[in-house]
This record gives structure tokens, C-alpha cells and sequence, in this order.
């Protein structure tokens, strides 16, 4: 799977962006496990209101399956979390 995901907004304003291929890092089964357990290319998150929160978009290609979303970082969803967390790791 190819995993690209940025962030801009929040309070300083900074972007962070990471692109990785699953296949080719030691953590991208478990990021795969994850984004099975979110049911990522069904899912459509509650993007929460607030200025003040990176919003990210966060986008995920399986063969011919393609699939976006976009949430805040608000911390109100552990494995939403969980998937920003391993994304940084991986960098």
C-alpha cells in the first residue's frame, strides 16, 4: 500500500507531509493492520471544527483501489491517532 499524508493548520501553522510504500518499510504491516481496523477505504470520519488543530489528508492506494480522507488531529479517536503516530515514526 502507498500512504501519503499531510497536515496543515493549527496554531503555528506548520505543514507535515510523509509518503511511504508499506511494502517496503519493517512497520508497514502494522500500519496495513491499522488501516484494516479503521476500515480505511469505507471510512468517512467526522472532520471536528477548530482552527486551532492540523487538519490532515490522508490518502491510501491498494492496486486499483484509491481512497482520501481528511480529519483533525483532535487526539478523540485512538487509532486515528494511532495512524498519525506510525506515520511520523516512519519518516
Amino acid at each position: 500500500m502507498k500512504i501519503s499524508a499531510r497536515a496543515c493548520g493549527g496554531f503555528a501553522g506548520l505543514a507535515e507531509s510523509y509518503e511511504l510504500d508499506t511494502t517496503a518499510r519493517p512497520e508497514g504491516p502494522g500500519l496495513e493492520t491499522l488501516l484494516r481496523r479503521l476500515d480505511f477505504f469505507r471510512a468517512d470520519p467526522r472532520c471536528a471544527l477548530g482552527a486551532d488543530m492540523p487538519r490532515w489528508e490522508i490518502t491510501v492506494e491498494d492496486g486499483a483501489r484509491c481512497h482520501t480522507v481528511f480529519v483533525r488531529e483532535d487526539g478523540s479517536d485512538e487509532d486515528w491517532q494511532a495512524l498519525l503516530d506510525g506515520l511520523r515514526r516512519s519518516a
